[in-house]
């Protein structure tokens, strides 16, 4: 004989508890109508009875939720996949929910995505965009607090940002390089266009002119693309010149402008026999939580998780909960020197 399933307490069993009405038991428990005592004694029999308030027909009733949604480019990009789990953590710490949805590197799926979640009526969007110039900001802002991290919205004004001090990042980074001796450096950015709060050439550019470097610039497939094809793309870029040249005819670092990258290239340096640093030096840029793991460690610029996380978190919630206006703020870097950088290869 199958047991039977227990039955879940329904709003009418707690309204039958009280002897109210249901409305009268929905608006108490969501703390909106009714005396003290009265909200006291309906949410004591509620708890008596295992009652749980659905929260989807809760946010219909109220026409608000406590759920946030989470909309990131890829999570097979390691910093992404590090952020969307700060931000759901964050969230559930301050009593909040997060949905979250992964557009996997394709911006035709981050508009399905985005339709999606605002169906799902979420009281905000914290977003990491694929095309921070896609036109559906501007609606999506409309309806509901935003803050994007990493690039502002051009077209939704009324977004709220968390973007990087990208400029002070990139010169500790040729800083860094041009005291260790490198001169020819090659730049691994990805194949998207750069946005005007991530301008990776013109920064890159800038850079290697006062630094007195050359630069390769290498566009590599994206975290989504297969890893032995993104492995032979950059060993390629890498491999030394002829044997029995004077000095190598190939870069003698890398800096890639996502830790992916960097890990990347480090397996195209083992692929091309290049002893990492002694033979090329490589730096990253986001200080995944396991870059002091890769090897001799990542040497990387640390964005400050925490700070990105903390920042764009606490001004959605402010404007939640009091309606104050979103703000672009900004995240200074630190350059984090670990054991992939060394002191350029000598002359042959």
């Amino acid at each position: 004989m199958l047991a039977r399933v227990p039955k879940r307490p329904t709003l009418q069993d707690v309204a039958d508890a009280v002897g109210l009405a249901p409305a009268t038991v929905s608006y108490a428990l969501r703390g909106e109508r009714g005396s003290d005592e009265t909200v006291a004694r309906v949410r004591a029999a509620a708890a008596r009875l295992g009652y749980e308030v659905n929260p989807i027909a809760a946010a219909l009733a109220s026409g608000r939720s406590r759920t946030v949604a989470v909309l990131c480019g890829s999570t097979r990009d390691l910093w992404q996949q590090s952020l969307v789990a700060a931000l759901a953590r964050e969230l559930m710490n301050r009593g909040w929910h997060a949905i979250v949805a992964d557009a996997d590197g394709h911006p035709e799926r981050e508009d399905a995505l985005l339709a999606q979640l605002r169906a799902q009526r979420p009281a905000g969007l914290l977003v990491a965009p694929l095309d921070p110039f896609a036109e559906q900001w501007e609606a999506v802002a409309s309806q509901l607090p935003l803050v994007a991290i990493g690039d502002r919205l051009s077209r939704a004004p009324s977004a709220g940002a968390v973007v990087f001090d990208n400029a002070s990042g990139v010169a500790a980074v040729f800083d860094h390089l041009a005291e260790l001796g490198h001169r020819r450096v090659a730049v691994v950015l990805p194949r998207r266009p750069s946005t005007p709060d991530r301008p990776a050439e013109r920064l890159v550019a800038r850079e290697a002119k006062r630094c007195r470097m050359s630069v390769d610039l290498v566009r590599t497939p994206p975290a989504t693309a297969d890893r032995g094809e993104m492995t032979a793309h950059l060993a390629a870029a890498l491999a030394p010149g002829p044997a029995g040249t004077d000095s190598p005819d190939r870069p003698t670092a890398a800096f890639c402008l996502t830790d992916s990258f960097a890990f990347g290239v480090l397996r195209a340096a083992r692929s091309l026999d290049l002893e990492v640093p002694r033979d090329l030096s490589v730096v990253g840029f986001e200080d995944v939580d396991f870059a002091d793991l890769a090897g001799p460690g990542l040497t990387t610029v640390d964005w400050g998780r925490d700070a990105v996380v903390g920042a764009a978190v606490g001004q959605l919630l402010t404007a939640l909960e009091s309606g104050r206006g979103l703000e672009v703020r900004t995240i200074a870097p630190r350059l984090v020197v670990r054991g992939t950088t060394g002191p350029a290869p000598t002359r042959r």
